[in-house]
């Protein structure tokens, strides 16, 4: 099924505005579950309960609102969030751009992918090759979801990502945490150990080598659970404890990732490990 888009509009590039319309680019693989009755196994329902009322409500008979008081509140409808006078409600308004590497990924939220629209196709593909030749990203505001969104667009393969991001007042940052760093002293020789440690595990990044072990191994229990796979032993917990010695900790470690970069070099390369059996939804009988 093709996706739907979230979201249309323009992107102002100056004086060139670019009809685009927003998707969604990344999904959740995790497993989910439902809530059952210890008793009888039987799924649990969401109850929408108003106790004013006694009585439970449909969905399309709430409303939300806003708490300005304990327990006091004021209604808002779709007609509130629609009609308001912001510029970014349908125009991602580009203000300046930066460097990618000034800003901290810590600020990144969400990625949307962007797609143009009609007569958009020239000026989109202008603005993705200048931000390429440039090395840069636009700065700019996108109101989502009842939230103006700082953004950062970007080239991403044939097209424009779009990340929404945090504002500065949203990020805790480390002020309430104990991070004592002037009180720790690193020797010359453990600095050296530990960056020889990072040189020997540095390399391309390949994302396709990596899999949610967590979510294959979880599938395979519940598949054990159904009788349709032989059950697996648990992982062991990892040491705990203080490490006492802290250069030959590192010296271990450059020697054990030797002989794994060896290892990987003299073997040929494997293909990605197959992801666990979707479960099989047994039919009522």
């Amino acid at each position: 099924m093709p996706q739907r888009a979230i979201w249309k509009g323009a992107i102002s590039f100056g004086m060139v505005a670019i009809p685009i319309k927003l998707y969604i680019a990344t999904e959740s693989k995790d497993v989910s579950f439902v809530t059952l009755h210890r008793a009888c196994h039987s799924r649990l329902r969401q109850r929408r309960y108003c106790p004013q009322c006694e009585a439970d409500v449909e969905a399309a008979e709430t409303v939300r609102g806003y708490e300005y008081s304990k327990d006091q509140f004021v209604p808002m409808e779709e007609a509130d969030f629609e009609g308001l006078p912001v510029p970014s409600l349908h125009t991602i308004e580009i203000t300046q751009f930066v460097e990618l590497s000034s800003i901290d990924p810590i600020y990144f939220e969400r990625t949307y992918m962007l797609e143009p629209d009609g007569v958009g196709l020239k000026p989109y593909y202008l603005l993705k090759q200048a931000l390429h030749d440039t090395g840069r990203v636009a700065i700019a505001k996108v109101s989502l979801r009842q939230k103006e969104h700082l953004c950062c667009l970007r080239p991403f393969g044939p097209g424009l990502a779009m990340e929404t991001m945090y504002y500065a007042d949203e990020v805790r940052g480390t002020k309430e945490l104990n991070l004592p760093e002037d009180q720790v002293k690193v020797s010359a020789p453990e600095l050296k150990m530990a960056n020889t440690l990072i040189d020997q595990l540095t390399g391309p990044l390949e994302i396709e080598s990596y899999h949610d072990e967590y979510r294959a191994t979880l599938t395979q229990v519940i598949e054990a659970k159904l009788g349709a796979a032989q059950p697996i032993a648990a992982s062991p917990a990892p040491p705990t404890g203080k490490v006492r010695d802290l250069m030959e900790a590192l010296k271990a470690s450059i020697e054990a990732a030797k002989k794994e970069r060896a290892a990987a070099i003299a073997a040929p390369p494997e293909s990605a490990a197959a992801e666990a059996p979707r479960l099989k939804r047994r039919k009522a009988s």
